[in-house]
């Protein structure tokens, strides 16, 4: 009789719960098959607690096992823990020798971190940092332990590194002056699996100054002063609010072409600009769209087959600009020489030689030119 209440007990199982679970098991399809990852955080409950390992339900994934070193840095999280008690977990080994699903508990607390500036980004709130370190692009600071990079790019007006010739080691210096400093600022990027946390100081921009910028419209011509100079472009400040500073760019600041900012303007100068854009608060402005531009005549004064006389601007790694008038620079390209060297020995910057105008296309404001032998 023991025996066959035995083999009854088995067939009931085997027919209504073995079976039952294995064929939904295998029901196979886009809904139920997902794939675990290294580094994937997953939800989980506490199975059991053994002497040298603890096991964990992660559902449709299976079982989980947190063993060795990863038990071991694991064991104060462990603690507080009882059977049933759900936890995010970091998976390292989706599947090892024995079946399981290799967890560790090691950084869940970092993991928890990361969650929690992901929400300071989606709230869009302000916080304040201390500025720990500096390097050429930008700052560094913590939050909530996690590493933070403020770039240069990123920063006001009145703490940017004002650096009229762009020296890396200048602009070093200038950063340095911030640590130790607070700043406010909003987390603008984050990506735990690159461990990248980007702030911004300019997006706390007072609300107050916003406003004021939405007072202007594109195509406003307006008055102000050049409050900074930088290799990339010139900073304006307007008369009538000196709380907005805008940007002119270098390609804004002149028809022909600009090596440095200095060559068109300096800190101090009253100028007139037309805002070209404006967009989250940041105005763009253009000195060049008020001046008049001298390619729209170029063709009365040169024509294709025309020799006229040009100075060596500069050279680049495709060929040599020639300064033909104040405003109006032709281009000479190195393979007309064989190569950058042999047009260095035949051609000097400054120096001014006879040139044939190869062709000339206003549109493109470009004159290829041709040096007479």
């Amino acid at each position: 009789q023991a025996i066959l209440a035995f083999f009854n007990a088995f067939f009931y199982t085997y027919n209504h719960i073995f079976m039952p679970n294995l064929t939904e098991a295998l029901k196979i399809g886009p809904s139920n098959l997902s794939f675990l990852k290294i580094g994937d955080l997953v939800e989980a409950k506490l199975i059991q607690k053994a002497p040298k390992a603890v096991y964990f339900d992660l559902g449709q994934f299976g079982t989980g096992i947190v063993y060795g070193v990863e038990l071991f840095n694991a064991q104060d999280i462990l603690k507080g823990l009882k059977p049933g008690d759900p936890i995010s977990i970091k998976v390292i080994d989706p599947e090892n020798e024995n079946g399981y699903v290799e967890l560790s508990l090691r950084e869940v607390g970092k993991q928890k971190m990361w969650q929690g500036v992901k929400e300071l980004r989606e709230k869009g709130e302000v916080i304040t940092v201390k500025i720990s370190g500096a390097n050429s692009g930008g700052l560094m600071a913590e939050i909530t332990e996690i590493k933070a990079f403020l770039p240069v790019s990123q920063l006001t007006g009145d703490h940017y590194p004002r650096v009229d010739d762009g020296d890396k080691t200048k602009i070093l210096n200038e950063l340095k002056k911030l640590i130790g400093q607070d700043l406010k600022v909003k987390i603008i990027d984050v990506n735990s699996r690159t461990n990248k946390l980007i702030i911004s100081e300019k997006e706390t921009a007072n609300e107050n100054v916003k406003e004021m910028v939405n007072k202007y419209k594109v195509g406003d011509v307006v008055d102000g002063m050049i409050s900074g100079v930088a290799d990339f472009g010139a900073f304006f400040k307007f008369t009538d609010n000196p709380a907005i500073e805008g940007l002119i760019h270098i390609s804004e600041l002149d028809h022909r072409l600009i090596e440095n900012t200095k060559e068109v303007v300096k800190v101090g100068d009253a100028v007139k600009a037309k805002i070209m854009e404006i967009k989250d608060g940041r105005v763009s402005l253009s000195l060049k769209a008020l001046k008049p531009n001298p390619w729209d005549k170029v063709e009365e004064k040169y024509k294709a087959g025309q020799e006229v006389e040009g100075t060596i601007a500069r050279f680049n790694p495709f060929g040599a600009f020639v300064a033909l008038d104040a405003d109006i620079q032709g281009l000479i390209h190195v393979s007309e020489f064989g190569g950058v060297e042999e047009m260095k020995k035949q051609i000097e910057a400054g120096k001014s030689y006879t040139f044939k105008i190869d062709s000339l296309k206003p549109q493109e404001k470009r004159i290829v030119l041709k040096l007479k032998k």
